[in-house]
């Protein structure tokens, strides 16, 4: 009897355990559900405010249909560290007028991710790396502009373009400088632009590249780089996808060659 005081202290230990949250961590995942909302084409026209207590989201704002509402719940759901959503979601189908503004800010920021993507690409490129080449992309259709001092050069510019998954329309105003073509011609062929990158650099980027790439599945290709040597291996669907896999590990910074011999081109199987 004399260590009651003592269970019931730690219960009540527990219980404290229990009604405080730490605030950091629903911080942390506040900001992850708000960011999966926000990326989510259909949801993120609409203002849905995100409230975590534990491992439960609450959801407030309003949306326009019942599929939009059960959408976003489910978007909670899939976050890491939700284990319950508490769906006050109101349905308003006069919001039907209400998301141009948002649909337009929507699509800016698609438009800003896709012009990264290729900027990225072109950056990850030995060949266009260092060209001052300026990115615009306007509802899916993207505008190069710049002076490069190679003919190859100008040409992955608009190949990296066309490429790039999400893009429409690809419109190349790269223009040839002849005074930096002039002096690229004078350089050392082998003039090395910086410093041999890492082989986990490398291999990321050539991922990247592909998840970036249009109608070729990086997740079905393994890389391996050792010190700058790039072994390919897995399945693609075609010579032509192949052919591509290749040409983008080719030009990326660093890679000094590529072994697509593990790279199979899958053959249908007659069921």
């Amino acid at each position: 009897m004399k260590r009651a005081p003592f269970a019931l202290l730690a219960i009540g230990l527990l219980a404290s355990a229990t009604v405080f949250a730490d605030p950091v961590q629903n911080a942390r995942l506040e900001g992850s559900v708000q960011t999966a909302l926000s990326l989510n084409r259909v949801l993120n026209p609409f203002s849905i405010q995100v409230a975590i207590d534990g491992e439960q989201a609450r959801l407030t704002g309003e949306v326009e249909n019942e599929v939009e509402r059960g959408l976003a719940e489910r978007v909670a759901l899939a976050t890491k560290g939700i284990a319950q959503v508490d769906n006050q979601l109101k349905v308003n189908p006069e919001l039907v007028e209400h998301p141009l503004e948002a649909r337009a800010y929507a699509q800016r920021l698609d438009d800003a991710t896709l012009a990264a993507m290729v900027r990225a690409r072109l950056v990850w490129s030995r060949v266009t790396e260092k060209a001052p080449i300026e990115v615009e992309s306007r509802d899916g259709v993207v505008t190069l502009r710049g002076r490069v001092a190679s003919a190859e050069a100008k040409e992955l510019a608009g190949v990296v373009a066309r490429t790039t998954e999400g893009v429409h329309l690809a419109n190349n105003l790269v223009s040839l400088d002849s005074a930096a073509m002039a002096e690229a011609r004078n350089a050392p062929v082998d003039a090395s632009s910086g410093p041999q990158p890492s082989d986990s650099w490398i291999i990321d980027k050539i991922q990247s590249s592909y998840r970036f790439s249009r109608n070729l599945d990086g997740a079905t290709i393994r890389v391996v780089s050792e010190e700058g040597m790039v072994r390919l291996s897995g399945d693609v669907v075609s010579q032509a996808l192949k052919t591509v896999a290749v040409d983008i590990a080719r030009q990326i910074v660093g890679v000094r060659g590529v072994d697509a011999d593990m790279l199979k081109v899958a053959t249908k199987v007659e069921g």
